[in-house]
């Protein structure tokens, strides 16, 4: 029977969280150090560092990695990566081959603790052109590179903790290892990852099941960090998704899970930071549909289509599912997609995570040809308590 393809970068999943004997010490140890509090992205890329998901990363990048992770989506010593994984400080005191404490910017508790390798300024400009293909301030993601301090440290790291993500999450939050274990008891080997940031609407469900007919299952993976204002959050999203799979999927074919980063939207560089660390937890394939990790008019809507075709044969081994436009057709009656349904635009009822949420926000009906009825149930819920809210004196 085949196995799952291997982690990324050749060397086997690569964990930074420190087991249970030498965890105790070096919590211990961080009390003592120089504390330095990251934001919640960097809180996320350390999540993924410590369960392998940023697997072979053993830490935040040098100017040499991120040089070139900018300019050719490689790092120094040559290994394939699309988006640089910083680490960025205001303090210009701290000194090469000191040691300190990262803190949770929830709650100031040490999450890692780093040895500082290079300290170096970057041109923030250059790397918005490079990851997120313009400047402009109002693009989310470049707003958080603008806003990082004025330094990168770089330098190996020790995680202490996930960041309070299994606390939170429970059996959703699930690790690369954990994911690969699941999927080697259902006995699969080709597994797509259905990447989402919104509940799951029949589009969705459609790409998914495409999926399906031509892998063993699909990993339905969740993103829990921080979203742009107006996302709905991941606990009411994860149960929508949730009772769509218990209703509408075969048993045996979903496996519904977590992960901690925050979202970039850089478009087709996220779609291909989206397929490498699903390679590290075990998927042979990611569905790619349109504008993936877009946001606004930032990029065209098969731009992280293409991008897969522009690297290098061996950069990643995990392959893109290539998705057409998809939406209801009165005519056919059915989901179909821009490469199968032959009828006019003006029979079909395109389906988005945009559309879905202007309507629920305004409380207008929603479709039943854009979404299943227990899901909206949930997400009708979700926004007759925010008005709730705003209405309590």
């Amino acid at each position: 029977m085949p196995g799952l393809v291997p982690p990324h970068g050749g060397r086997g999943l690569r964990p930074l969280q420190l087991a249970a004997g030498e965890l105790a010490e070096e919590r211990k140890r961080a009390q003592t150090l120089p504390r330095g509090r990251i934001t919640s992205r960097e809180k996320g890329d350390l999540v993924m560092l410590g369960i392998g998901g940023f697997t072979p990363l053993e830490g935040f990048m040098s100017r040499a990695d991120w040089q070139r992770v900018c300019a050719e989506m490689r790092m120094a010593a040559g290994v394939f990566w699309p988006i640089p994984i910083t680490l960025s400080t205001d303090d210009d005191s701290l000194k090469v081959g000191a040691e300190l404490a990262l803190t949770d910017p929830d709650d100031g508790t040490p999450i890692a603790t780093m040895k500082v390798s290079e300290k170096y300024s970057i041109d923030k400009a250059h790397e918005c052109r490079a990851v997120f293909r313009t400047t402009d301030d109002q693009h989310p993601g470049v707003k958080m590179v603008m806003q990082q301090g004025a330094i990168n440290l770089a330098g190996p790291v020790k995680v202490l903790s996930d960041g309070g993500f299994k606390s939170k999450y429970g059996a959703l939050f699930m690790t690369p290892a954990e994911t690969r274990a699941e999927f080697t008891r259902l006995g699969w080997s080709r597994v797509a990852a259905f990447q989402t940031r919104n509940p799951m609407h029949r589009s969705h469900e459609y790409l998914a099941k495409v999926a399906i007919e031509v892998c063993d299952g699909v990993l339905v993976h969740s993103l829990l960090g921080n979203l742009k204002p107006g996302d709905i959050p991941a606990e009411v999203r994860t149960r929508a998704i949730a009772v769509l799979i218990e209703k509408y999927f075969r048993p045996g074919t979903v496996v519904q899970a977590g992960y901690p980063l925050d979202m970039r939207y850089a478009g087709p560089r996220e779609a291909l930071l989206h397929a490498l660390f699903r390679q590290n937890y075990g998927c042979s394939h990611l569905i790619v549909g349109r504008d993936h990790a877009g946001v606004g008019n930032y990029y065209g809507p098969f731009d992280a289509h293409r991008i897969f075709d522009e690297i290098a044969p061996d950069a990643l081994e995990i392959q893109p599912l290539k998705m057409g436009v998809t939406f209801w057709c009165y005519r056919c009656r059915d989901m179909a997609s821009s490469r199968t349904c032959p009828h006019d635009e003006r029979d079909q009822l395109q389906v988005s995570g945009t559309q879905l949420r202007k309507w629920l926000a305004e409380g207008r009906a929603v479709p039943g040809e854009f979404s299943r009825s227990e899901v909206l149930e949930i997400l009708h819920a979700y926004y007759a308590g925010l008005d709730d809210a705003k209405a309590a004196p």
